[in-house]
């Protein structure tokens, strides 16, 4: 799923806020998000975006 998607070093270090047992889980959906809106590389913004969408 997430081979073709890319983090720019801004959003990771936002994805290192999450605590560590359920970052695994955040990644996914994040990437998913990505890509059901063809987006390959997860900005602050994508981040963001897709943070409020899940709540």
């Amino acid at each position: 799923m997430s081979e073709n998607i890319s983090w720019t070093a801004e959003a990771e270090a936002k994805l290192k806020e999450i605590p560590f047992f359920v970052r695994p889980a955040a990644r996914k959906k994040i990437e998913k998000f990505a890509q059901e809106q063809g987006i390959n590389e997860i900005t602050v913004e994508v981040y963001d975006r897709a943070k409020q969408q899940f709540g």
